[in-house]
C-alpha cells in the first residue's frame, strides 16, 4: 500500500529518495505517529518534503491517496457531546488569577488518559475535568496557558481535510507569475488567427499522428496552409501612484506582449488612475507626452482586443466628476467614467486586469471605483488564473 503512495508522491514531482522512504518506514516501526493518520501526515511531510515549495504537491498527493479514509476520534462520542454544548453562563474565568503549573507534553497526555478513565459526566468550569470554561488543562472555552484544547473549532479536523485545504499553494514555484506565463496566456489568442490562401507548407502534427495511425503505423505527413496573425491588441497601463508596487509585474506583462509574435498589431499607452481625453506614450506620464484619446477611436478598429491594467483604486471624484483628475494642471472636461464607457461602446472585446487580490476588492481603498469600473468591464485579478480567464473572455463573442 505505502509503495503506491511512494510512487504517487514521485508522480507529483516530489523527489523522494529511497533513503528517505526507509527513514519513514523506520519511524513508523518505532511508533512515532501511533495509530493516527493526522500524526502520519505531519511525520511523512517532515521526512519527504525538502522545501516549502513542495508542501502543496505533498498535500495534493496525500488527499488523493487517502481520500475517503475514515478516521475515528480519539475521544469517546459521549465526551464530544458534552463538549459540543453551549458554555453555561457564569462559568468563565473565575480562577484566572491563579498561578498555573507547567506541565511537559508527556505528562499532559498521561493526565488526559487518566481523566478519560475517571470522568463519567459532563463538566463546565472548574480546574480538573475535561470540559468547557474554567481553567482545566483539558477542554475549551476557558483559559490555561499549559492546556490542551479539546473540541471547539477544530473537531473532526482529519488529515485528509488538512491536506485538502491546500494552505501552501502560494508557495509553489510554478505559481509565480512571470514573463513566460504571460506569454503562454497570450498564445491562446492565436485562435483568432486565420489560414492564408497559400500552399500547404505547415506540418499538421495532430493530422500527421492520425493519418499515421490510420496507415497502420507507416509515417504519413499531413500539411496545412500557414496561419496568418490577425489578432490586434491595445494595452493600456495605469502608471505611477498606487500602481508603483505592481510596476515589476506590469513590466513583465508588457515584455511578454511586446515579444509575442502572435499579434498582427500591438499598441501600448499609459494613463494615471483613470482614462481621460489624453493617453500617455510612456509610463512616466509627462505633461504633453501624449496622444488624444479620440485618436484611438478614429484610428483603431473595433476588432482590437483591449486589455486595461490598473488597480481601479482612486478617489470617487477622479472617476465620476469633471476636473477630478489628480494632476493639478490637468482639468478633465468630462468625467473619467464617460471615457471608459466610450471604450466599451467602441471596442467589442475589453477586459480589465487588477493587480489587487480579488478578495480585497470589496473593502480595499477605492472599493467604490473598483465596483463601478467592474460594472463596465469584466474585471479579473492579475494572477495566473485571472489572466487565463481574461484571455478566455477575449476569445468569446460579445
Amino acid at each position: 500500500m505505502f509503495i503506491e503512495f511512494f510512487y504517487l508522491l514521485r508522480s507529483q514531482g516530489l523527489k523522494v529518495s529511497l533513503n528517505e522512504w526507509m527513514t519513514l518506514t523506520e519511524a513508523l516501526d518505532m511508533g512515532l505517529c501511533r495509530s493516527s493518520l493526522v500524526d502520519f501526515y505531519y511525520l511523512c511531510r517532515s521526512v519527504v518534503v525538502k522545501s516549502e515549495a513542495d508542501y502543496d504537491k505533498f498535500d495534493l498527493a496525500f488527499a488523493q491517496f487517502f481520500e475517503g479514509v475514515e478516521t475515528g476520534d480519539d475521544l469517546p462520542e459521549e465526551i464530544w457531546k458534552w463538549l459540543d454544548k453551549e458554555i453555561p453562563p457564569n462559568f468563565g474565568l473565575q480562577q484566572l488569577q491563579k498561578e498555573f503549573p507547567h506541565y511537559e507534553l508527556d505528562e499532559l497526555l498521561k493526565m488526559m488518559e487518566e481523566r478519560l478513565k475517571e470522568q463519567k459526566e459532563e463538566h463546565h468550569g472548574g480546574s480538573y475535568w475535561i470540559g468547557t470554561g474554567g481553567t482545566s488543562v483539558f477542554g475549551h472555552g476557558g483559559y490555561n496557558p499549559a492546556g490542551i484544547r479539546v473540541g471547539g473549532e477544530s473537531r473532526h479536523r482529519s488529515a485528509v481535510k488538512v491536506a485538502g485545504e491546500r494552505n501552501f499553494r502560494d508557495f509553489r514555484q510554478d505559481n509565480i507569475l512571470d514573463t513566460r506565463q504571460f506569454q503562454m496566456a497570450f498564445r491562446k489568442l492565436r485562435q483568432f488567427s486565420s489560414r492564408v490562401d497559400a500552399e500547404k507548407t505547415e506540418l499538421d502534427v495532430e493530422g500527421t499522428v492520425q493519418e499515421t495511425c490510420d496507415n497502420a503505423g507507416m509515417l504519413s505527413l499531413v500539411f496545412e496552409k500557414p496561419r496568418q496573425n490577425t489578432v490586434k491588441v491595445l494595452l493600456l497601463f495605469d502608471s505611477d501612484g498606487s500602481m508603483t508596487p505592481y510596476s515589476k509585474m506590469c513590466s513583465m506583462l508588457f515584455q511578454a506582449a511586446d515579444k509575442s509574435n502572435h499579434f498582427k498589431d500591438l499598441k501600448t499607452f499609459y494613463f494615471h488612475n483613470c482614462i481621460y481625453e489624453n493617453l500617455y506614450e510612456t509610463p512616466h506620464c509627462r505633461w504633453g507626452d501624449w496622444i488624444d484619446t479620440e485618436w484611438v477611436f478614429k484610428n483603431l478598429s473595433s476588432d482590437y482586443k483591449v486589455i486595461i491594467v490598473g488597480d481601479a483604486s482612486m478617489a470617487p471624484s477622479e472617476l465620476m466628476s469633471k476636473g477630478g483628475s489628480s494632476y493639478y494642471s490637468h482639468y478633465n472636461n468630462e468625467p473619467g467614467i464617460v471615457w471608459l464607457e466610450r471604450f466599451k461602446r467602441h471596442f467589442s472585446h475589453v477586459v480589465w486586469l487588477n493587480p489587487i487580490k480579488e478578495d480585497y476588492w470589496e473593502w480595499d481603498y477605492g472599493s467604490f471605483t473598483i465596483e463601478r469600473i467592474g460594472e463596465i468591464f469584466p474585471m479579473f485579478e492579475l494572477s495566473i488564473d485571472g489572466l487565463e480567464n481574461a484571455i478566455k473572455k477575449l476569445l468569446v463573442a460579445r
